[in-house]
């Protein structure tokens, strides 16, 4: 599975041009709720050890930064030890961390970035421009390299200094620091694949033992962000949300991460439990493969997004933890196509439309699925049974996840994703929709829409930057591969003594360098 998955990654507010172009430090948003940001009469403390609970299977457990990662504990864990070259922000998409500034060219081609003062790894060794590129080159190395990096060729990233790292597009793009916030984890220069495991890390936290997807992390005290206040983390994983809820209740751990609507609804009775609500963090859409097969037809993929009721979906499948979609990925951003009408539930319409197609009602269609995250496997049934009214056989098939990211990924006919981060167009059409994509989930290749794309990153001007990008949504509300249905809100579930929390959504939650416990 591509780490954006889980890349609980992908948040804040959106960015456009200008936020892009200047760097600033930004700490995480607060909130009124006491796990979010601790009340006017607390002061911050150091010391304790935090115990989280995150998603995961032992048989999908990974610990190279760069490869691909099933486990939302892993990816926890991955982002506590390495740092990457930048982070969501509170007042922007895109604020520095391993990164403390980048400039561009004038044509939005090349991009220099310097590493922060006083970076080193936790072996005590400085970070250096060298570093940064082996790490990059090594992303980009990956199957998933093309898409986490694109537009970047491998021969494109080098150092100009021992500070300085030099990044050249193939095109011209005003938000080519928005792709460094997710994966480009750093470590040292010539790291073998063998030693990966046990490379050492820029981030806050050292790795103190790791068994079985289940790690403990210390305080790095050299850390170049800033103080942190706690003394450890420990990570703890769990194969189902029920299970982590429980052990959260029976005070087993202090945070339960992501934990999902139905373990909220539980716990809102309990007087000692905080709920951490993050609107509109995780977007959950069907994915219908364009290129070729029973979908290929557009007339088809409209019938299904027709077919769809989606406030069924979020009262039912979210219990009401989340909004309804628009078939457009990227609803955070401030550049997000409002204005589209909202697609709603016309049975006629989308029988209509299957007949014209011709598309075979007599076919039954698996739909594959996971258990991944909380509703997601429950989103392909209530759909299924819906698109049933529209005169579609849908069958849904569950998948062990290892399985599902590595044979119907990308290839399925019909299949769930999700993707943890929600704040920004131009983020969903680099990575999936446009032709040349790596991770293009309904092998969707349309001329028009690269061709937006193209002229939204090469045009500096806000306002004009802004049309250009309404006219790339209005192609993927009409014609791409998602049927986006809906957005979950993201949910913790936290004990009594936690303190700051941080509720940025997707990258942004699992910044906990700041967190304090209150006892």
């Amino acid at each position: 599975m591509s780490v954006t998955r889980r890349q609980l990654l992908w948040a804040g507010a959106g960015i456009g041009a200008a936020g892009a172009l200047a760097a600033c430090s930004s700490t995480a948003t607060g909130s009124a709720d006491p796990a979010a940001s601790g009340s006017a009469s607390e002061q911050p403390r150091s010391g304790g050890t935090l115990k989280v609970g995150a998603l995961g299977k032992a048989a999908s457990v990974t610990r190279d930064p760069h490869g691909s990662q099933a486990n939302e504990s892993d990816y926890l864990i991955l982002s506590l030890i390495y740092d990457t070259l930048a982070v969501p922000g509170e007042k922007t998409n895109t604020a520095p961390r391993l990164a403390a500034s980048w400039t561009p060219s004038a044509d939005l081609k090349t991009w220099r970035f310097t590493i922060a003062e006083g970076a080193k790894f936790h072996d005590g060794t400085p970070v250096t421009a060298d570093d940064v590129v082996f790490s990059l080159k090594r992303l980009r190395a990956t199957p998933a390299g093309k898409s986490r990096l694109p537009g970047i060729q491998p021969e494109g990233i080098s150092a100009a200094d021992a500070r300085t790292v030099v990044l050249v597009s193939d095109y011209a793009n005003a938000d080519l620091p928005l792709l460094t916030r997710l994966t480009t984890f750093v470590v040292k220069k010539d790291t073998t694949d063998d030693a990966i495991a046990s490379a050492p890390g820029t981030g806050p936290f050292k790795l103190d033992w790791f068994r079985d997807g289940n790690a403990r992390l210390v305080r790095n005290d050299d850390w170049y962000g800033g103080k942190v206040l706690l003394d450890a983390i420990e990570v703890r994983i769990f194969e189902s949300p029920q299970a982590m809820a429980n052990a959260l209740l029976a005070g087993q751990i202090d945070v339960a991460s992501n934990v999902g609507a139905v373990a909220a609804r539980t716990a809102e009775a309990r007087k000692d439990v905080q709920i951490l609500r993050r609107p509109n963090d995780m977007a959950m859409p069907i994915v219908m493969r364009a290129a070729d097969g029973p979908f290929a037809d557009p007339r088809v993929r409209e019938a299904l997004r027709l077919a769809v009721d989606r406030e069924a979906m979020v009262k039912q499948v979210l219990s009401g933890y989340g909004t309804i979609g628009n078939d457009i990925l990227g609803t955070g951003d401030p550049a997000f196509a409002k204005d589209i009408p909202q697609r709603g539930r016309d049975l006629p319409k989308a029988k209509q439309l299957l007949t014209e197609a011709g598309f075979d009602t007599a076919e039954s269609y698996d739909l594959l699925t996971t258990e991944d995250i909380p509703g997601l496997a429950e989103s392909a049934t209530l759909f299924a049974t819906q698109a049933r009214e529209a005169g579609v056989r849908i069958n849904v098939v569950k998948q062990d996840s290892k399985v599902f990211w590595d044979e119907s990924w990308l290839k399925a006919p019909l299949y769930t994703s999700y993707w943890g981060t929600n704040d920004s167009v131009v983020f969903f059409a680099s990575k999936t929709m446009l032709s040349d994509a790596g991770q293009n989930e309904a092998a969707f290749k349309d001329p028009a829409f690269d061709e937006a794309y193209r002229k939204a990153m090469g045009t500096a001007d806000a306002a004009e930057r802004a049309t250009v990008l309404h006219e790339l949504q209005e192609i993927e509300f009409a014609r791409s591969g998602y049927l986006l249905w809906g957005m979950a809100d993201g949910i913790d579930l936290a004990g009594a003594a936690v303190r700051d929390l941080p509720k940025l959504p997707g990258y942004g939650r699992v910044q906990l360098e700041k967190t304090w416990l209150a006892r």
